[in-house]
């Protein structure tokens, strides 16, 4: 699933086509096919220990022409298999480290081998994989050789489990006219609750309103989140996505004792903006 983008990157422009009736005429806006929604695992093997990574993408593509929309003519349609064929090999000849560079390399690869291919959007999800942890009861007659954590469980050489509470999604989108890439990331499906430290009073109060003034409630939502690079060159996505996260998480619930007050979600959204502005700056500074 694409991402709607923060901003409209590019102005639609399409090929004037004449209509059934005379002097009836119309434009195609934002053509293009693709590949969505397909699975690349990607393992890493170090010995007896084994790390993977999960991501669900898509794979988008603008051409220069519109023969294909205009008359069925296929020529130029690089078919979805081979775009995520594509995506494969790279996989398989790069790896993958950063979800963002990774996009990056396939939106790359892709304008340099098809000439025709005007823009290129690539799409990725992380699935949130993490090691499993085995307890005390679970460790005998293992070996010690298995990664440990301070708290003295055990980390598992190479069983894993899905722990869905915030997925880091990227999108690049490249063109052909533009040398410069889009480049955002974000996330999605946090979601949050707390049972206090959260109000709702003062506004506005008619003939339609039911709802009584709420000095302290129950507070759960769901977030999502995303951001465009200005420098990618520089960015360090990974780190970049770890800060607002961090950020989300303590401007919703604030000090572990004593909590923080939310006024509205309005509010809230608009300090945590204020803290990852100046939290980035700081780091870049």
């Amino acid at each position: 699933m694409f991402a709607t983008p923060l901003r409209q990157i590019r102005s639609q422009k399409g090929p004037e086509v004449g209509g059934p009736e005379q002097g009836q005429r119309y434009k195609i806006l934002n053509k293009g096919y693709g590949k969505d929604a397909f699975k690349l695992m990607y393992v890493k093997r170090h010995g007896s220990v084994h790390s993977i990574q999960e991501f669900q993408m898509s794979t988008h593509l603008k051409l220069s022409s519109s023969k294909d929309y205009l008359y069925g003519n296929n020529a130029d349609i690089v078919d979805t298999d081979a775009q995520k064929n594509l995506v494969f090999v790279l996989a398989k000849k790069h790896g993958i480290d950063i979800p963002e560079k990774f996009a990056l390399l396939v939106a790359r690869h892709i304008l340099s081998t098809y000439a025709h291919v005007e823009e290129v959007h690539v799409h990725m999800d992380t699935l949130p994989w993490q090691r499993m942890r085995m307890d005390d009861a679970a460790k005998q007659g293992e070996s010690s050789a298995c990664p440990r954590t301070s708290d003295s469980s055990q980390l598992h050489n190479h069983a894993f489990i899905l722990q869905p509470s915030a997925q880091h999604f990227c999108d690049v989108i490249l063109t052909r006219q533009d040398s410069k890439p889009t480049v955002f990331t974000g996330i999605k499906g946090l979601r949050l609750l707390k049972t206090t430290k959260s109000s709702f009073v003062n506004f506005v109060d008619d003939e339609y309103r039911t709802l009584p003034d709420l000095p302290d409630r129950t507070l759960c939502t769901s977030v999502d989140s995303s951001w465009e690079y200005s420098d990618i060159e520089t960015a360090d996505f990974s780190r970049t996505w770890q800060i607002v996260k961090d950020v989300v998480l303590k401007s919703f619930a604030g000090d572990p004792k004593e909590g923080i007050s939310s006024t509205s979600l309005q509010n809230t959204m608009y300090l945590r903006i204020k803290i990852v502005q100046l939290l980035l700056k700081l780091s870049n500074s």
